[in-house]
C-alpha cells in the first residue's frame, strides 16, 4: 500500500446475486446435465474451492463455456430482481473520491453489468468482463497495463477462491469479502492480503491517510 488501483469482482462482492443462483442454479442443472443442488449442499460448497465445485456438481470441463454464456443471457432477463448490497455505491464513491481508480473484472458481460451497477457504473474506468471461470489472471493483468501502474499499487477485490488464486497468479494484491458467495474461513485460509468483514472496511482500509512526520 497505499494502491491506486481498485479492482472488483461482481457477483457477490459489488451485486447480492447469490439468492439469485440458488434459485436458478438446478434448472441450469437439468439443462446442461450436471448434478443437481440440494439445499444441504450449499454450505458444502461454501467451502470448496471453485475447482471443488465443479468436480462434486459433476461439470464437464467443455461444457462451463455454454453453462457460463447461458447463465449470463438468463440473468439478462432478471437484473431487476439482482440488488447491490447495501453501502456498495457510497462505497465505490469514496474511493473514487479519495483518488483512486476502479476497474471491474467479472464472468458476468459487460451489459449486465452495467445494469446492476446503475449509476455507480460510471465510477469504473475500465470493464473486462466475460471471464472464463478461471481465466480472471490475464484480464488482471490486461487492466493494470491499462491502467498503466506496477502490479504493487493494484488490488483485487472478490469473493470466490479463484479470485484470490487469480490476483496471486496476475503478480498483485488481493482483498477477500466475508459476505458472497464463498465462506469466510474458506477465504481466510487463503491469506488474502486482506479480509473485509463489512462494505465500509473496504474505503477504511483502503484510504489510509500517511502519518504525520
Amino acid at each position: 500500500m497505499p494502491y491506486s488501483l481498485v479492482i472488483f469482482d461482481l457477483d457477490g462482492t459489488l451485486a447480492d446475486s447469490f439468492p439469485w443462483f440458488l434459485r436458478n442454479v438446478n434448472d441450469v442443472a437439468d439443462r446442461f446435465g450436471f448434478r443437481r443442488v440440494a439445499d444441504e449442499d450449499v454450505d458444502e460448497l461454501r467451502h470448496a474451492s471453485s475447482r471443488e465445485i465443479v468436480a462434486r456438481l459433476e461439470v464437464p470441463t467443455w461444457k462451463i463455456a455454454f453453462i457460463a454464456r447461458h447463465m449470463r443471457r438468463l440473468k439478462a432477463k432478471h437484473l431487476a430482481d439482482i440488488a447491490l448490497f447495501p453501502g456498495t455505491e457510497t462505497m465505490l464513491r469514496t474511493l473514487k473520491d479519495g483518488g483512486l481508480r476502479l476497474a471491474l473484472v467479472s464472468s458476468d458481460n459487460e451489459a449486465n453489468a452495467r445494469g446492476l451497477l446503475g449509476e455507480a457504473a460510471s465510477l469504473f474506468s475500465w470493464f473486462d468482463c466475460g471471464a472464463s471461470i478461471f481465466g480472471k489472471a490475464a484480464k488482471f493483468r490486461r487492466v493494470v497495463k491499462r491502467a498503466g501502474v506496477a502490479q504493487t499499487q493494484a488490488i483485487s477485490i472478490g469473493d470466490e477462491t479463484r479470485d484470490i488464486e487469480a490476483a496471486r497468479a496476475a503478480g498483485i494484491a488481493c482483498g477477500a469479502v466475508s459476505w458472497g458467495y464463498a465462506a469466510p474461513a474458506k477465504l481466510r485460509a487463503l491469506g488474502p492480503d486482506l479480509m473485509f468483514e463489512r462494505m465500509e472496511d473496504i474505503a477504511a482500509s483502503l484510504l489510509v491517510s500517511e502519518a504525520p512526520p
